[in-house]
């Protein structure tokens, strides 16, 4: 059972990291927008990328040190509730009606997660792997570490770690492949 003072540098750790980032991300985003404008079309004169990049960075460095222990009292559902609390913020400002202007994205969705489901049944067909990483590597992917806790708990309870430990990593990696995906889609439509 976490205590306050877990709770609290969990917390005092996850907003270091977060003003070290946004105090990082300000002046390289402005200096890449100055001296590189080109690079606008790679996000890379955004200021909220430089935070995500950097806060991804320290929170991978965080887990080669002491700071990892913190995941015995609750740091990924912490998190989990604060990345809520950052889709919240975001989804707050979207206009949920533009959905309406470009119904042909519900079918990129469709077959991106077909594209997910059919990937990953090919990859444990060949490889041979049980079923109980497919689950799980599908939530961790698609879920989080929520989904996927849950998804290796229906198999075994001693299985926890094993979708946490998967989620973290789909998170890590995730942050970088979105943005990598994003580009390409970009560059796809032909919109600069």
């Amino acid at each position: 059972m976490p205590e306050a003072k877990h709770i609290i540098i969990m917390l005092a750790l996850a907003f270091a990291g977060t003003g070290l980032a946004t105090y990082l991300a300000e002046p390289l985003a402005q200096y890449v927008s100055e001296n590189y404008p080109q690079l606008s079309t790679f996000s890379l004169t955004n200021t909220f990328f430089w935070i995500i990049l950097f806060s991804t960075i320290f929170s991978i460095c965080l887990s080669f040190t002491r700071a990892r222990h913190y995941e015995n009292y609750g740091a990924s559902k912490l998190g989990t509730v604060l990345l809520y609390m950052l889709i919240v913020t975001i989804g707050m400002q979207m206009d949920i009606l533009a959905i309406l202007d470009n119904p042909g994205l519900f079918i990129v969705g469709i077959l991106w997660i077909s594209f997910h489901a059919l990937l990953l049944f090919i990859v444990a067909k060949i490889f041979k792997i049980p079923y109980f990483y497919f689950a799980v590597g599908s939530m961790s992917n698609v879920g989080g570490v929520a989904s996927a806790s849950v998804m290796s708990a229906a198999f075994h309870p001693s299985l926890i770690s094993v979708g946490v430990i998967l989620s973290v990593f789909s998170y890590a990696i995730g942050t970088y492949a979105g943005w990598l995906t994003a580009i390409l889609m970009q560059l796809a439509s032909g919109a600069q």
